[in-house]
């Protein structure tokens, strides 16, 4: 299964000490020197930038069509690792794109990536057995900051036969 990663769902599992969850739900996750930078660069002490530096089955591939790149920045009010992200899962023929931002989603769905982000990797890892309380876990989530809609996360509650936030 070939998955490409954004900087918003490393950055979140982190917070939420679930950073192994990627491993245990995927064997590699490739992500755009753009995201590398974001995280482990600009994001030096912060967290997740340890993690994806000492991560083995974390793979730095850049971007095929750089021109692409260039042109999506002037069309799209999107951050670089975004883009980076969406154009690197396409040119790859990804199965899944790690994803938060909301029209960082609609535009991977446009391009025929399939967009799939924290709320939905803490799901699986619930279904699997990766994590035992995934109302907590979504708790969580809300404590650290993250900008998630409480509707999804019910929904995702909902569809799991949790009681609601």
């Amino acid at each position: 299964m070939i998955v490409v990663s954004n900087a918003s769902p490393l950055i979140s599992l982190s917070k939420l000490g679930q950073f192994d969850l990627l491993t245990r739900l995927f064997t590699e996750i490739i992500i755009a020197p753009e995201v590398w930078d974001e995280v482990v660069v600009k994001g030096a002490g912060l967290p997740g930038a340890t993690e994806v530096q000492q991560a083995s089955w974390i793979r730095v591939e850049p971007v095929n069509n750089a021109a692409q790149l260039a042109t999506w920045q002037a069309q799209h009010n999107l951050g670089l690792g975004e883009l980076a992200t969406i154009l690197l899962a396409k040119e790859l023929i990804a199965d899944l794109v790690l994803i938060d931002e909301r029209r960082a989603r609609l535009l991977a769905q446009a391009e025929g990536v399939s967009p799939f982000g924290a709320i939905e990797m803490l799901e699986l890892g619930y279904r699997k057995g990766e994590i035992a309380d995934l109302r907590q876990a979504y708790q969580s989530l809300l404590a650290v900051g993250a900008r998630v809609d409480r509707r999804v996360l019910n929904q995702s509650l909902a569809a799991v036969s949790l009681p609601l936030l």
